[in-house]
């Protein structure tokens, strides 16, 4: 039998993880098996656990199990453990399950590798400050940023991601804001991490937020341009992307941690890129 890997989430039928691995598999030319599995709201940790049960090596975990999978694990990376959130299991020794968290890495390759675009010394502004967003900070952090300011519609929970990551990279500033209180900044970089391009929404910015060579950065990806994508090019955004090559980008590191293979990544990029329209 080949080896089993799944994505598990709820809804999951739109999910590009198995078309994504399934490539990397071959590209690499591992020999595997991979599938999406439909959890039920209330029921992943006997789902999980059926799965590895059943001979399964690894799983992602997407929308909405990510912290379900944290409390499921029975080893954490570091890095997850910051993050709240896990994305990534593994089945490890003694069948223990090791939990990780792949999202932030992901981002900063797209962002980096695939855009071009330099971290290092960027004034960055992350908006939103549920799981997304708490995912993806220590990554950035890592990349050499100067500043990076967590904005978001209760300051409180801004507040809260600010003492969580106060103190890993002292050169960086790192502070906390709401919506409103943005009007004076401008930022190289704005990344929204709020779920709002799910309901065709955008959170209510100030204008005038971009510097001159600036990027917008949606973690949501769709087939359309979405509403902040479209509001931060009418802003004078020098670059606007989404969030697809941060999903392939998340899901090689999930598989090189599976497999010690790590795949090339833009040959995925090129086959999905074309049914984004305006990206």
């Amino acid at each position: 039998m080949l080896d089993q890997y799944a994505v598990f989430g709820n809804p999951i039928a739109h999910s590009k993880s198995p078309q994504i691995h399934t490539w990397f598999a071959q590209q690499t030319k591992q020999s595997l098996d991979y599938k999406a599995i439909l959890v039920p709201e209330d029921d992943f940790e006997a789902s999980a656990k059926s799965f590895f049960a059943r001979g399964g090596l690894g799983a992602n975990v997407t929308v909405p199990f990510k912290l379900d999978a944290l409390v499921f694990a029975d080893t954490l990376s570091p890095r997850a453990r910051r993050a709240g959130a896990v994305n990534t299991l593994q089945l490890g020794k003694n069948k223990q399950i090791y939990g990780d968290n792949t999202d932030g890495v992901g981002l900063v390759r797209d962002l980096t590798n695939n855009l071009g675009f330099s971290l290092a010394g960027k004034k960055v502004l992350l908006v939103g400050a549920g799981g997304a967003a708490r995912g993806v900070i220590e990554p950035l952090l890592n990349a050499g940023i100067a500043q990076l300011k967590i904005a978001n519609r209760t300051p409180e929970k801004a507040q809260q991601l600010v003492k969580i990551f106060h103190g890993l990279q002292p050169e960086t500033q790192l502070s906390s804001s709401n919506w409103a209180a943005l009007e004076a900044n401008q930022f190289d970089l704005i990344i929204n991490a709020t779920s709002s391009s799910l309901a065709g929404d955008l959170p209510p910015l100030p204008d005038h937020l971009f510097s001159k060579q600036s990027l917008a950065y949606d973690l949501m990806y769709s087939q359309q341009p979405t509403p902040f994508m479209l509001w931060a090019k009418q802003q004078g955004a020098t670059q606007v992307a989404d969030g697809l090559g941060m999903l392939v980008e998340q899901a090689a590191e999930a598989f090189f941690l599976w497999r010690q293979v790590r795949p090339a990544t833009q040959a995925v990029l090129e086959k999905l890129r074309p049914k984004q329209v305006g990206s």
